[in-house]
C-alpha cells in the first residue's frame, strides 16, 4: 500500500510531496534512512565569498544544485545530453555492478530531492557512511548490480523508504503542497565516483555524466570542480536567480 498523501496518477506511477529544499530537511531523511550522525547538509549561499564559504564544515564530498528549467535545459543542450521521458523512455544507459558511480533513473513525480539524497549517499565517502542494515544500506546493495529500469522498480517498491520521505516532506518550514501538483525545479547531485572523476547525477538524464578527473585533495567545493560542474549552470542562469545550493559535509568526529 503506497504510504498516506502518496498520489496515483493516471498513467499509475506515484508522485510524492515534494521535499522542501532545506539542509535541516535532508538531513533529518538522511539519518532517518540509515546515515551516520557525521553526515549533515549545510546551506552554501556563496560559492566565492570566502567569509561564507568559511561557514561550511569540510570536506563537502556531495552537492546538491537545484535549478529552475532554463538553465537545465541550456546545460542539457549545449552538452548533447539525452534527457528520458518519465518512464525511462530512450533510455540508452545500462550498466549496473562494476560502474564506477550508481545513478538511479527517476520514474517518481516529485521524488527529485530523494534522487539527489539516493546519489549522494551511494557514492564516494558518504557510501562508507551508510549504516549497513539500514533502509538505506539494504536498498544500495540490493540495486547495486542491477540495470536502471530494475533499480527504479526496486525503489518503486521500497515501502520504508517511501513512507521516510513522505514524513520527510511534512517537516519543513513552508506549507505542504499536495503531491498531484508537478514540482517544476531539477536538484542535480555531484559526486566522486570509484575512478576519482566528477560525475553530474540526475534522474531524468540519460545516464551520469562525467566531469572529469578531480585531483588529489579536493571536494566539491574546490575551484577547478565548482568550475566543470555547477559554475556551468550558474554560466547559462541569465536572469533566473531561483537556483539554491546545499552541500553535504563529512565530519569524522560527529557523535
Amino acid at each position: 500500500m503506497p504510504a498516506p498523501g502518496v498520489h496515483i496518477l493516471p498513467s499509475g506511477r506515484k508522485s510524492f510531496i515534494p521535499l522542501e529544499n532545506n539542509p535541516a530537511v535532508f538531513t533529518s531523511l538522511i539519518h532517518d534512512l540509515g546515515a551516520s550522525k557525521a553526515l549533515s547538509f549545510h546551506d552554501i549561499y556563496s560559492l566565492d565569498d570566502a567569509d561564507l564559504l568559511a561557514l561550511v564544515p569540510r570536506p563537502v564530498p556531495a552537492l546538491i544544485f537545484i535549478t529552475p528549467a532554463g538553465p537545465y535545459d541550456a546545460v542539457r543542450a549545449a552538452d548533447g545530453t539525452r534527457v528520458v521521458g518519465d518512464g525511462g523512455e530512450g533510455l540508452t544507459y545500462d550498466p549496473g555492478a562494476g560502474e564506477p558511480v550508481t545513478w538511479y533513473l527517476q520514474t517518481i513525480d516529485n521524488a527529485c530531492g530523494l534522487m539527489a539524497l539516493l546519489h549522494c549517499l551511494s557514492n564516494g565517502a558518504p557510501r562508507r557512511h551508510v549504516i549497513p542494515g539500514s533502509a538505506v544500506g539494504r536498498f544500495i546493495e540490493r540495486a547495486a548490480p542491477l540495470g536502471p529500469l530494475d533499480r527504479a522498480r526496486l525503489l518503486n517498491d521500497d515501502e520504508e523508504i517511501e513512507a521516510a520521505h513522505m514524513r520527510a516532506a511534512r517537516g519543513g518550514d513552508s506549507a505542504v503542497p499536495p503531491s498531484e501538483v508537478h514540482a517544476p525545479l531539477h536538484f542535480i547531485a555531484f559526486v566522486q565516483g570509484d575512478d576519482g572523476h566528477l560525475w553530474e547525477l540526475e534522474g531524468g538524464s540519460d545516464g551520469p555524466i562525467d566531469r572529469g578527473v578531480m585531483a588529489e585533495g579536493e571536494d566539491m567545493l574546490s575551484e577547478g570542480v565548482l568550475d566543470r560542474g555547477i559554475r556551468r549552470f550558474l554560466r547559462a542562469e541569465g536572469e533566473d536567480v531561483q537556483f539554491s545550493i546545499v552541500g553535504l559535509s563529512l565530519e569524522e568526529d560527529a557523535v
